[in-house]
């Protein structure tokens, strides 16, 4: 049969949209993206926000009127809304929460085995009528030794989270806290590595939170980094609390290895906003952590998370986050105009400015990055990044992602002597000129393709 997936949200998702894939491949399916033709598609979901799960539900009516096949939902939205996802779309779809996701990998071999025996609606009928309620799948089984999607890899370490942010159901959709144990990372890892990936992202709720024995997140990082000459992929970690980078954490963030490229969910530069929210930091703290974090890494791509219009938060409130962004100055900033999530502590709360206010707020927040952004991207003129080939066109045009997560394109040398350009090679570039969205590098040398 032929798969379709389409992944909503963040680098979590991605990780496990591509074991899904992967695991799809392997028992001899298909595998394409969600806007190519396919016998049934895998929408992983996301409800952060509102819109997040407003596009959800847009995907799921493109694919139905589209391509008239099934459609399986799973992921934080379906796991606090299946209810209501079955009520809007009934029998045109099948929804798998979280707590079943994993599952779905022993679809692969189920729709296999049935091959040409009917019709794919009703052998994905027959598979989810006979999951048990409750069920659940283990939380780490998920895991891709090939990607479909990326020329980077993913790795999943920690899932779930044990605060209680005021305006976050992840929480609600993942449950609490739980990390793979540290031997079991290393060996993925090391897989990844032996099948050519040159750069492994870790992924989690809350990376802050990984344990494994008495070792956290420092503890493992120093083991992945202590293969000696024998280590070839860069790490990157998709994001980082403000209040758990300290000293010795930065330390050994300053690794060559490590990807100069930190994104930190900072989310108000209001003290008191914070406390509304829950967050478990002052603005200053948040502040310290950059400075930590570019005394180790010079240059290094700084991007943050910030909510605005929370419950609350007065003009002064925002005056004040405008002076974070100033002092960070961010390469990056995604913006998030308060959204209600029900289930959360902030879903009834008062003193919501008016939509016209947050909006205004917003666009100014997103123009402070803006300059900051062309000021980083100009930086980058005359410098020499090592870059990721992520596609390739015949006529000899690349694009690629730097380690310092700047978007680069190029094309190849006309000149004898270079190694062939292809997706997942890694690039020595010299960047040439900034442009409103990317950088233009020169190829130099493939850096041990």
């Amino acid at each position: 049969m032929k798969a379709g997936f389409y992944t909503l949200g963040c680098k979590l998702n991605q990780s496990e949209t591509e074991a899904l894939a992967d695991a799809f491949r392997r028992a001899g399916h298909v595998v394409v993206g969600a806007g190519d033709e396919a016998d049934f598609y895998i929408l992983n979901t996301c409800t952060v926000t509102s819109k997040s799960e407003q596009k959800a539900r847009r995907v799921v009516r493109k694919i139905l009127a589209d391509f008239h096949a099934p459609v399986i939902l799973t992921g934080c939205y379906a796991e606090v809304e299946k209810d209501r996802l079955t009520a809007e779309f009934g029998s045109g779809i099948f929804v798998a929460g979280m707590r079943e996701k994993p599952l779905l990998a022993d679809l692969a071999v189920f729709l296999a085995g049935r091959a040409g025996a009917g019709s794919c609606a009703a052998a994905l009928a027959a598979f989810f009528s006979g999951i048990p309620a409750g069920v659940r799948g283990g939380e780490f089984c998920l895991s891709a030794a090939r990607y479909s999607f990326h020329t980077r890899a993913f790795l999943k370490i920690q899932n779930g989270c044990d605060r209680r942010c005021s305006y976050c159901r992840v929480c609600i959709a993942r449950g609490p806290s739980v990390s793979l144990e540290m031997e079991e990372v290393l060996r993925r890892f090391r897989g990844l590595e032996a099948a050519g990936y040159r750069e492994v992202v870790l992924t989690g709720v809350n990376l802050m939170a990984y344990r494994s024995g008495a070792a956290g997140l420092a503890g493992l990082l120093e083991r992945l980094l202590s293969g000696g000459g024998e280590g070839r992929a860069r790490i990157r970690l998709s994001s980082l609390e403000p209040e758990g980078i300290t000293e010795s954490l930065a330390g050994i963030l300053s690794h060559p290895r490590v990807c100069p490229h930190f994104h930190l969910p900072v989310q108000s530069g209001s003290d008191s906003v914070l406390r509304a929210m829950r967050r478990p930091y002052t603005a200053d703290v948040a502040l310290e952590a950059v400075k930590l974090l570019r005394a180790v890494k010079p240059g290094a791509f700084i991007a943050a998370d910030i909510i605005t219009g929370f419950p609350g938060e007065s003009d002064e409130d925002h005056l004040m986050t405008e002076n974070l962004i100033r002092g960070i100055d961010p390469a990056a900033l995604h913006v998030f105009p308060f959204s209600r999530r029900p289930g959360t502590a902030a879903w009834d709360m008062g003193g919501r400015a008016p939509d016209r206010v947050v909006r205004e707020r917003a666009a100014a927040l997103r123009g402070l990055c803006g300059e900051g952004r062309m000021r980083y991207m100009a930086c980058q003129v005359g410098r020499g990044l090592e870059v990721i080939v992520e596609k390739t066109n015949p006529g000899g045009d690349w694009e690629g992602l730097s380690e310092n997560y700047m978007r680069v394109r190029g094309r190849e040398s006309p000149c004898g002597g270079q190694a062939p350009v292809f997706p997942g090679a890694v690039l020595r570039v010299k960047i040439r000129d900034a442009r409103e969205d990317f950088l233009v590098g020169v190829l130099d040398n493939p850096a041990g393709n």
